[in-house]
């Protein structure tokens, strides 16, 4: 290890850097404010009206966050419940992350990641390649979102079985690109862009082993690869059943299939352990994350067991797949600085502790209320389905109103999804809890 090397991998381990408490809600104006009613007004003249929703209501601009806590346009405080998407893991703007995205853009901002890579690259993929599920060998693919993690997962499964098919489930969501699009479940998002999708996917129910091999005998062409959220996210927070994993697990080795495990949304704490696919101890052939890997700058990776990813050739000069901010060195300075603040302040261990309370709390407060007919999650990743999607979305926007983000998710919008910063407070979690389900019928 070269001595600068050392430094860096030293910088990492500074524990002075502290994140603020999280505040209650402190709101100064209506929500929305005048300045974000008169910001939607400029975006509807700039923006693809596909984009943003603006109407009925503004949306809050969003100007400062830190740790738990989110300001608008209009100097309004609020709680937020959803880690900007389920990014924020270690809270939004920790101190560590910020001062290693600065001290890493001072020295090197861009390099050139498939010709001559920066060394953060190199110390990102070493970390992620120990943490790959099970501790055997490893190789990764660095990306910038979360499709493009599931694109490098859809090509190496191409190349390593030979076979385009894949299995994936209901309610399942994997990003909107056009190979990902095709494995995600929802029709308004595929119908417009039918005639350029591979329709190489077979659905089958969420968490129901025999279905799959249905699926799979349906599948228009071979299949090589399953795709599985261990908890779906934009499905609405859906928790399988012990043991579905193992059985999928052993199901994809009778058949000879590679498993590939989406813990975009559930990887880095979220559920109680760094990745959910180890509550029940399951090892993945390709694991895709992103999101909370580096709490708040664009950056993803597929890892893989090395005998799958070897499958891919050596480079010669040019990748067959790569981008132009292939392991960007201030997003790899995020996600080094990320994983190292989950264990130093033993996040994922205050996840299921802190989660488990607000899952009991919760299935208790809404037992009784007609409008709720389950609440579910797991770590600090908690579903409360409602009756409709309006009564989850008018819940949302009183919600907002009284300074807690929260967000619909699931078919129809049906389930109020809690994603925080697994840094909240106990106190201003419960406290923002109650104040949720108090909009509820």
């Amino acid at each position: 290890m070269g001595q600068g090397t050392g430094r860096y991998l030293d910088s990492l381990a500074v524990s002075s850097l502290k994140p603020e408490a999280t505040l209650p809600p402190e709101l100064c104006t209506d929500v929305p404010g005048p300045r974000s009613q008169a910001l939607a007004k400029r975006l509807a003249r700039v923006e693809s009206r596909n984009v943003t929703a603006l109407a009925p209501i503004a949306p809050i601009f969003w100007e400062r966050a830190q740790g738990a806590n989110v300001w608008d346009a209009d100097g309004n405080r609020y709680v937020d419940l959803t880690g900007a998407f389920g990014v924020a893991n270690v809270g939004h703007a920790h101190p560590r992350v910020v001062s290693a995205i600065a001290e890493q853009s001072a020295t090197l901002l861009h390099a050139m990641g498939d010709v001559h890579p920066p060394t953060v690259k190199v110390l990102l993929l070493e970390r992620l390649t120990e943490l790959f599920p099970g501790g055997g060998p490893a190789r990764a693919v660095l990306g910038s979102s979360g499709a493009d993690a599931v694109e490098i997962a859809l090509k190496t499964a191409m190349i390593a079985t030979g076979r385009a098919g894949i299995v994936a489930f209901e309610g399942g969501y994997h990003g909107l690109g056009l190979g990902a699009l095709d494995l995600t479940w929802r029709d308004d998002f595929k119908a417009p862009f039918r005639a350029r999708l591979p329709a190489a996917t077979a659905f089958a129910r969420y968490a129901d082993i025999d279905d799959v091999v249905r699926a799979a005998r349906d599948c228009p062409v071979p299949v090589g690869a399953v795709i599985v959220e261990p908890i779906q996210g934009r499905g609405g927070e859906r928790v399988p059943r012990e043991g579905f994993l193992r059985a999928l697990r052993q199901r994809c080795d009778d058949e000879g299939w590679l498993l590939i495990i989406d813990e975009v949304y559930t990887g880095f704490g979220r559920t109680g352990r760094t990745f959910a696919c180890e509550h029940e101890d399951v090892v993945p052939d390709l694991l895709v994350v992103g999101k909370g890997l580096s709490s708040g700058m664009p950056i993803s990776a597929c890892l893989g067991r090395a005998e799958v990813m070897d499958a891919w050739p050596h480079s010669e000069g040019e990748a067959i797949h790569t981008q132009t901010f292939l392991g960007h060195p201030a997003g790899c300075a995020a996600a080094l600085a990320s994983i190292q603040i989950l264990e130093d302040e033993g996040l994922s261990a205050r996840a299921a502790e802190i989660g488990g309370a607000a899952l009991a709390w919760l299935g208790e407060r809404c037992d009784g209320k007609t409008s709720i007919r389950s609440v579910r999650g797991r770590g600090l990743m908690i579903g409360i389905e409602c009756d409709s999607g309006e009564s989850s979305g008018a819940a949302c926007r009183e919600a907002l109103r009284r300074g807690i983000i929260a967000l619909p998710s699931g078919e129809q919008g049906r389930v109020l999804s809690i994603t925080p910063p697994l840094t909240i407070e106990r106190d201003i979690l419960m406290a923002a809890l109650e104040t949720l389900t108090a909009c509820l019928p």
